[in-house]
């Protein structure tokens, strides 16, 4: 029976909170260590990164909070846990620069999406900063006056 693989650079999910919340500075690609189930679950799509956020302990970095959902088919020797702590694999230069960025005020690292390359899973995070609360307004603002041009266009070509 032949396996079904995934298409090459195919998004899995997307965190989008986290371009609402934060300003995205630098992105960074990164491995994940997962576990077969979570493989299997990726492949159905049955992830969150919403609630998703990444810490740094001992020089390395972990992914907290990124839910994923086991299947139903799941066998019956694994026992699953859909929001394990998951590590991420950077160069120690990378996660170096991170450290000395994090370690600054108002910094933090978000995930911004899960992606497939080359069959491997891959977490995008970001080093980011907190929007203050106007500045989410604004977004807000701004993605409704586009709406509306859209709208605007779209009446006018009928």
């Amino acid at each position: 029976m032949a396996t079904k693989k995934p298409a090459t650079d195919s998004r899995i999910a997307d965190n989008k909170k986290a371009a609402f919340n934060y300003f995205i500075e630098e992105r960074f690609e990164a491995g994940m260590v997962l576990e077969g189930w979570e493989i299997k679950s990726l492949r159905e799509g049955k992830v969150q990164l919403t609630d998703g956020y990444v810490v740094i302990r001992n020089g390395e970095l972990f992914i907290i909070g990124c839910q994923i959902n086991p299947l139903n088919t799941a066998s019956s020797h694994v026992n699953p846990d859909s929001v394990r702590t998951k590590k991420l694999l950077l160069h120690k230069e990378e996660i170096k620069r991170l450290i000395g960025k994090v370690e600054q005020k108002g910094y933090t690292l978000v995930p911004l999406n899960l992606h497939w390359k080359n069959g491997r899973v891959k977490c995008e995070i970001g080093l980011a900063k907190g929007k203050a609360e106007h500045d989410k307004r604004d977004t807000i603002k701004d993605r409704e006056g586009k709406r509306e041009v859209e709208r605007a266009m779209k009446s006018r070509h009928r």
